[in-house]
């Protein structure tokens, strides 16, 4: 049990919104936290990071271990990767220079298979872990994040050197942190299964709110945008079904009625679109159908939807 032990280095790769968000909490519980930034550095290695937690108000972490580069930070025991999926290429050489041997690498990220193109990338030594995170947060500017609501953490294991026991043991100390740090979390026994189930949520919301340029409450307001959600949560449902996943019985309509209970809430492809960052459409809509159409099942309002955010991406950026 964490205290009763030695306490993990941590590493954050990129400290956007889900990275800053994960690193400060799991900071304020005790843990040794080092976080890898780009652009944002200077101003977080100044004046440090703070989060504007709903329930708990202002959480300030200063000073804060800050690197601009992945050469200067000590070896980690975990790396949670808060980057976006558009980026993994890119990060396989921050994790190998930041990586303690025989590390744990934790995605933080949305979309089906983001473990896959980085484990090829990876010496077999590393375990390779992903985590879903149900929470809504995003960054208001540099080093500064604001949460609004829920904050869960499942993870699950993808790959790497562990026995059947040991990724149990690994995944259960990757839930203990987090839980350490007063998030609530859980493992995942099944981390192929529980991606598509949470696409259900993110597929429609993410791509609606830069399509029809609206947050949730007004997506949820309307009768042709409600009958939109729920086509594409179906949608959703049909693939994963198709590709062998189980979704339990009213899994979408939970999610449905969960987000009219939610405060207003701009789903983080939104960010990208408005900062004129890349959308992560390969992780969140071409996977999926790629998948889905190797099991012999179309997705049509999905593929259109993916086409019409193709469009908007390419003009973008």
């Amino acid at each position: 049990m964490i205290g009763t032990v030695a306490k993990p280095t941590i590493g954050m790769i990129g400290t956007g919104a889900i990275g800053g968000f994960y690193g400060v909490m799991l900071a304020r519980a005790g843990f040794d936290v080092h976080f890898l930034l780009r652009s944002e550095f200077s101003v977080v290695a100044e004046r440090g990071l703070l989060v504007n937690h709903a329930a708990h108000g202002a959480l300030t972490l200063n000073p804060v271990k800050a690197y601009s580069s992945a050469e200067d930070m000590p070896p980690c025991d975990w790396l949670l990767v808060g980057a976006k999926t558009t980026s993994n290429a890119d990060l396989a050489p921050a994790i190998l220079q930041a990586a303690a041997p025989n590390a744990k690498v934790l995605l933080l990220q949305n979309g089906l298979d983001v473990e896959d193109s980085l484990r090829e990338l990876l010496p077999d030594s590393l375990h390779l872990l992903g985590g879903l995170c149900y929470i809504c947060v995003h960054r208001e500017g540099p080093g500064v994040i604001t949460h609004q609501a829920l904050g869960a953490v499942h993870v699950g294991y993808h790959s790497g050197p562990a026995d059947e026991s040991a990724r149990i043991a690994i995944v259960e100390e990757g839930v203990g942190l987090f839980q350490a740090a007063g998030i609530d979390s859980q493992a995942m026994a099944n981390l192929h299964q529980a991606r598509w189930q949470k696409l259900v949520w993110n597929i429609p919301y993410n791509g609606l709110s830069v399509l029809l340029g609206a947050s949730t409450t007004p997506l949820m307001a309307d009768a042709d945008s409600r009958e939109m959600i729920k086509a594409l949560m179906a949608e959703v449902v049909q693939g994963a079904i198709a590709c062998g996943h189980e979704v339990p019985a009213g899994y979408a309509e939970h999610l449905f009625l969960m987000t009219e209970k939610m405060p207003d809430y701009w789903p983080s492809m939104y960010h990208d679109f408005l900062h004129k960052r890349p959308l992560e459409l390969q992780a969140i809509y071409a996977r999926p159908l790629a998948a889905a159409k190797a099991a012999g099942c179309e997705l049509p309002r999905i593929e259109a939807l993916y086409r019409s955010l193709s469009f908007i991406d390419r003009r973008n950026t």
